[in-house]
């Protein structure tokens, strides 16, 4: 046969061409001698680490929290040992009671106030099986008519002993401005037979527990009494007494 004929093959129209056989080369790679794309790894950047300073608030919360937990704890110890204070000696606070009042001077003077002197005897009971008083400096005993104090005394300084009754011998004396409103007032009211006067008591006084003689309190007492006459140099008869007590630090 005739030589061979060579046959050509001619893209039909409309067809897209081939794709190129060489490989791609991403941006930023390069080639090897062979050809073959070199990837390069990416640039790894070093960032300082960061150290958080210790906070002045964090170590002042942490003191606060320390000296309020002291605090408590000190207060629960305290607390525990007054309880058991009070159990182991069952304080009671100290009474008293009016024996007899005698008016030794009550007068209107020249400048129209009103001079007045009582003698009281009263009686101070420490109904206490544990626990001693000492009878501080600085007690008074006072009468007062309504609002306005007629005179007033001091109280002696002595110790009493456990469940102890004492009689005290009390002298008083005072002097009230403009006392002619108040003599007619108390005259008026000597006309009923019942006048009320108001002894009241303020006692310093010290506990003793054992060997230990503690802290001071005050002893505030009133007595609410109703008198049948203001008569001086004569015994008064008491016809009621009404006597309230409370302690202060």
């Amino acid at each position: 046969m005739a030589d061979h004929q060579r046959l050509r093959i001619h893209p039909m129209e409309g067809e897209a061409p081939a794709p190129p056989t060489t490989p791609l080369v991403p941006p930023g790679s390069s080639r090897s001698e062979k050809g073959i794309p070199l990837h390069h790894p990416p640039l790894l950047r070093s960032v300082p680490a960061v150290y958080s300073k210790p906070r002045k608030r964090s170590c002042f919360c942490k003191c606060m929290c320390w000296t309020i937990s002291v605090f408590v704890l000190l207060l629960i110890i305290l607390a525990a040992i007054v309880g058991i204070l009070y159990l182991v000696f069952k304080p009671k606070l100290p009474d008293y009671s009016v024996d007899t009042l005698r008016i030794s001077d009550l007068r209107l003077n020249f400048d129209m106030s009103l001079y007045a002197k009582f003698d009281v005897k009263i009686t101070a009971n420490n109904p206490n099986k544990k626990i001693g008083i000492y009878y501080e400096k600085g007690g008074k005993l006072s009468v007062w008519y309504t609002n306005t104090r007629l005179c007033e005394g001091s109280l002696p300084q002595f110790y009493q002993g456990h469940q102890n009754k004492t009689v005290l011998d009390v002298s008083l004396s005072g002097q009230v401005q403009s006392g002619s409103t108040l003599m007619t007032a108390l005259q008026q009211q000597q006309q009923t037979g019942r006048i009320p006067l108001d002894l009241k008591v303020h006692a310093p006084i010290a506990i003793k527990l054992g060997r230990l003689k503690l802290m001071k309190i005050r002893v505030l007492g009133e007595c609410l009494l109703v008198v049948d006459s203001l008569s001086s140099n004569n015994l008064i008869s008491i016809k009621a007494s009404n006597c309230k007590f409370r302690m202060k630090l």
